[in-house]
């Protein structure tokens, strides 16, 4: 890759992490509210730590030796920088399996917000689709069919990533699911109960558990794991300022949650494409991340309540 085409996939990354931990943002800000200042300057700094070299730092290692893990953990680090043929041949070989799982996951992420989640319609269909949210399951299921029928003819392999990307949606879901809950409850006046240890041990699971959607997205733009940490890493440190400080500002922001399930639904065709072997150009993926979360972004700037707390505020 030249400086060009790093640069742009480097603040694609930053962006796509950054829109993917709008919710795991405003969850961090909610429970922060209730702790000391002392144990929120310590999650700003070694939480922010722990979330970048650890979760968004390991994890796409991970996931890179276990498609390939005759390169080692090092080698998994380093793979997409050698010029070795046999390493170069391991790492496209395995590729589309990566790309077959990762697809499935961010396309079940988005079509369930599409037909289940509660929302601000930024689109006309938006609403009529939500009206028959109970079709999300057997469309799911229809989907994973047909992906595993085509991917078994070419490779069964293939057809395993599709079926382990299914099984990451629905476990990460429930976890997610189970946050929220848990938000509810720590939120209540006995949450004063709870430590601030506590509080910031499960501020840090939690982001573990979001963090999920921004890395498997991640390899729709590059499977180059340093260029992932960069990303995601600044990504990141954006979301830590604003849920010290702006996140307020953000709620106001009406379909900013919109333009980043749309993107992760592109996202997900993308690698669904370069999984059976399409290949799809490496700009394609950040320029697709801008154009969808500007279109929203300018929608949310448009929108009536975004207009009247913009003049409150000024007042």
């Amino acid at each position: 890759m030249n400086w060009s085409s790093v640069l742009i996939t480097v603040f694609g990354l930053s962006l796509f992490e950054l829109i993917c931990s709008i919710d795991n943002a405003i969850i961090n800000a909610e429970v922060l509210s209730t702790m000391g200042k002392k144990a929120r300057k310590w999650f700003l700094l070694w939480g922010f730590a722990f979330a970048v070299f650890f979760v968004r730092g390991f994890l796409p290692l991970l996931i890179v030796y276990a498609v390939n893990p005759s390169l080692g953990l090092a080698g998994a680090f380093t793979a997409t920088f050698s010029k070795d043929p046999s390493v170069l041949e391991a790492i496209e070989s395995s590729a589309p399996v990566l790309y077959m799982g990762g697809g499935i996951f961010l396309l079940f992420l988005s079509l369930y917000w599409l037909f289940l989640e509660e929302k601000s319609f930024g689109l006309k269909l938006e609403e009529k689709i939500m009206n028959h949210g109970f079709w999300f399951y057997a469309i799911a299921s229809i989907i994973l069919t047909v992906i595993v029928w085509y991917a078994m003819q070419i490779n069964t392999m293939l057809a395993f990533g599709a079926v382990v990307g299914s099984s990451v949606f629905f476990i990460t879901h429930g976890f997610k699911h189970n946050a929220e809950e848990s938000e509810k409850r720590l939120l209540e006046k006995k949450s004063g109960r709870m430590s601030d240890i506590s509080k910031l041990m499960y501020l840090e699971v939690i982001d573990t558990t979001f963090s999920i959607d921004g890395v498997l997205g991640a390899f729709a733009f590059t499977l180059s794991v340093p260029l992932i940490l960069v990303g995601n890493a600044m990504g990141a440190y954006v979301v830590r300022r604003l849920t010290i400080g702006n996140i307020e500002r953000i709620k106001n922001y009406a379909y900013l949650k919109n333009g980043a399930m749309y993107s992760i639904l592109a996202l997900g065709v993308v690698m669904l494409t370069d999984g059976f072997g399409v290949h799809v150009p490496s700009y394609v993926s950040p320029l697709i991340t801008f154009v969808v979360v500007g279109y929203f972004y300018w929608r949310s700037i448009k929108h009536p309540d975004y207009l009247k707390k913009s003049l409150k505020n000024k007042k």
